[in-house]
Formats: C-alpha cells, structure tokens, sequence
C-alpha cells in the first residue's frame, strides 16, 4: 500500500507546490512592465513603497550598471504605479519617472520586471516564496527603515537577504551569518557584495541554504508571534506595576511635604516674627505658583525666592 498522501505518482504536497508555483510564475508576468529573457535565473527581489527614502530606483540603478551582476540575476521590483496619472503623490511621481527612466537609459528589457504594489498579503508571500524557489534573494535598499518588516517577511519564507545598516534591519541580520548589511550609500559595494554571493552560491550550492537556514533561525528565536506576544505581556505587567508604584510614590512624597512644613517650615517662619501665611502664600502673579501639586511645596518654592 502506498503512502497516505500520494494520489498516483504525486502527493498532494507535490500537487500544491506545482500550482502554487505556476501561480507564483503568473504573478511575476501580471501588472508588471519589463520581461525576464532567461527565467532559470536567480532573482534579486524587492518590495517597497515607491518614494526616495525606499530608494527603490537606487537599487535598479546600481543593478543596470554593474554588468557582471546582470549576467547572474534577474530583478524584480514590486511597487508603486506604473502610470504617474494613477498617482497623486508627487514624490511617487518622481520615482515613477525616474523608473522609466532607468529602464529606457540601461536597456533592462530581458533583465527586469516591475510589478505594480500588490495588496493581497498572501499573493505577496507567495511572491517570496516563488523567489526562494528560485534561489534568489532579497535586498531591502531603504537609506533608512525603522523596523524591516519586509525584511522579517523574506527571512520568515526562507530568502538570503541583504538590507539596509541604517535602522531596524541591522539589529535583525548578522552580518555574513543571517544575511548581510548594505550601505545604500555606497552602491558599487552593495553590486559588489550582490555578485560574491551569487559566485560563491554557484561554488557551493549549500551556501545558500546555510544563509537561508541562518536566516530562519534568527527569526524562530527572535521575531515569531509567540516571542511578540510574550514580550507584550510582560511590558504590560510592568508598566502596570510602575503605575501602582509612582501612585504611592506621589502620596509618600505628599506626606512628607506635609511634614515638613508643619515640622520645620512653621518654625522658620516664626522665627523671623511675621504672620505665617503673609509671608508665604505666594501671590497670584509669582512665576512658580501652582507649579508643584502640594500646596506646601508651593509656599516652600515661595518662601526660597522671599528670603534671596
């Protein structure tokens, strides 16, 4: 008897996979601008908001002009429009027609595909995964990115990734081990570390997979929702705890302020022989009056500034 899952000479497993790729490769050719010649190749991947700060076009530029880099991998940018009349935003504009641009100046068709913003989540992981299949890899070009989710999304799906030093992205990625950091500042060495990787995957095929599988791990320890929910969890028990805390904190300190002005305060004043409250109730008009929340430290405030 054959095995459980196997429906002739296939498991369901195998069956899945199969669609799930031929919708993956259908994705890849749907709202999208540009063609990919040879398909076998590695994809370099990325998706993003299409403004400057992703540096989207910064990334497509420093592909274009690194030949060796072209020979070994095709690139795939998802975002943005691919019309500037079906955008409002005037930043986004501006990277839209630079994209154009870019791809008319370098000659990309055979080497890129740009694929409008997708916002189904799963058809987007179904991208990275198409992505992993294909051996390629994921680069987060960002000239600053305060978390990296998209980071956390290629790594969780298995993708070697290389994204920005500048924010979250270079707490997530150790250097070499889980992927690797990029200065998008300084683009001929991104270029550079992008065509080492793809020559030492084609040396070592299990070079990839060590970089994948690092990649994952670092996640699995780090970043899943259990670890997230955990850490809520104890934030909010001690924010909590603090709150209860400074309550009695505030009452103690009230406390001895009252003290201290019926223990010491009273007796200062006495001593000058004047009237307590002629001389220390502050007027209307002194700059810290009501600056404190006990009455007493008021008066104390006053009295400091009556007697200099």
């Amino acid at each position: 008897m054959g095995h459980p899952l196997m429906i002739g000479p296939q498991s369901k497993r195998d069956r899945v996979q199969e669609a799930l790729s031929a919708h993956s490769n259908e994705l890849v050719s749907l709202f999208s601008s540009g063609m990919l010649s040879d398909q076998s190749m590695p994809i370099i991947f990325t998706m993003a908001r299409l403004n400057r700060v992703k540096n989207l076009t910064g990334l497509v530029e420093c592909y274009s002009k690194n030949f060796k880099l072209r020979e070994q991998a095709n690139l795939v940018v998802v975002g943005g429009y691919f019309d500037v009349k079906k955008s409002t935003d005037r930043e986004e504009i501006i990277e839209i027609e630079k994209m154009h641009g870019l791809m008319k100046r370098y000659n990309l068709h055979g080497h890129f595909r740009w694929i409008a913003a997708q916002m189904n989540r799963a058809r987007n992981g179904e991208l990275y995964r198409h992505i992993a299949d294909k051996r390629g890899v994921f680069v987060q070009p960002a000239f600053y990115e305060a978390f990296g989710l998209t980071v956390v999304e290629a790594m969780t799906c298995g993708l070697p990734t290389f994204a920005t030093c500048h924010g979250g992205p270079a707490e997530i990625i150790e250097h070499d081990i889980s992927g690797f950091h990029i200065d998008p500042h300084q683009p001929d060495q991104v270029a550079k570390l992008l065509v080492d990787f793809f020559e030492r995957c084609r040396e070592d095929p299990g070079y990839w997979n060590n970089i994948s599988d690092a990649g994952l791990k670092g996640i699995y320890e780090r970043y899943t929702w259990k670890i997230y929910s955990q850490r809520l969890l104890t934030l909010a028990g001690v924010y909590g705890f603090w709150k209860y805390a400074s309550e009695l904190e505030r009452r103690e300190t009230q406390r001895y302020l009252e003290m201290f002005y019926i223990l010491k305060y009273q007796d200062l004043v006495s001593s000058h022989g004047q009237d307590i409250r002629s001389i220390a109730t502050p007027p209307d008009d002194f700059p810290n009056a009501g600056c404190s929340p006990f009455p007493a430290l008021n008066e104390v405030i006053f009295l400091s500034h009556a007697q200099t």
